[in-house]
Order: C-alpha cells, then structure tokens, then sequence
C-alpha cells in the first residue's frame, strides 16, 4: 500500500516515514517547518494575518528538495496532501521529542 491509498492517518504516517529516510531529507523537513512556522506567527502578529495561509508554501522548497535531491523519491504531498501536512507535523514532532533522529 502506498501513502497515496491510505485510509488512516496511522498506516499513512508509517509510510510517510518510510519516504524519510535520509537525514539530510529529514533536516530539510525541519528547517521548513521552522522557516514556515515562523512566517506563520510573524504574519499573525502583524496586521496582513490573512496572508498566513500562505505559511505552508514555504515548506516546500526545502522537503521537496530533501526528496528529489536526497531521497530519491516522490513527496507524499503531490499524492495525498491533508494527511502528508498533517505528518509532516507529526514527524516534526516526534524529530523534537527524539522519538526520530535527526
């Protein structure tokens, strides 16, 4: 089964972990979600909150240049994308508290 056809986020995520591998790829990953999270709280705190939708765009540059330079592979983004944000998170996460190595 693919993270594409998956029907729970659980079994999705354990794929999507499969798809990070690398460490370089996993970084990337981190280094976006900072880079997103920070745009995200510097826009709501300023009077543009609505543009902080855009946050998530800039996660991309960096997880997609971990899969196609590093990996190897295709992001689970471009085949499920709700569940691929939401793992992405998670995978954040879990990087964080060191349930993943980094």
């Amino acid at each position: 089964m693919s993270p594409a056809t998956s029907t729970s986020f659980s079994v999705f995520y354990q794929e999507y972990l499969t798809l990070h591998q690398n460490k370089t790829c996993r970084r990337l990953h981190l280094l976006g979600m900072a880079v997103a999270l920070t745009v995200f709280a510097a826009v709501l705190c300023s009077s543009y909150w609505m543009w902080s939708v855009l946050a998530p765009v800039f996660v991309y540059p960096f997880a997609w240049t971990g899969h196609l330079v590093f990996e190897r592979n295709q992001p689970a983004t471009w085949s499920n994308p709700w569940f691929s944000i939401l793992a992405d998170l998670r995978m954040t996460w879990d990087i964080l508290r060191r349930r993943i190595e980094l």
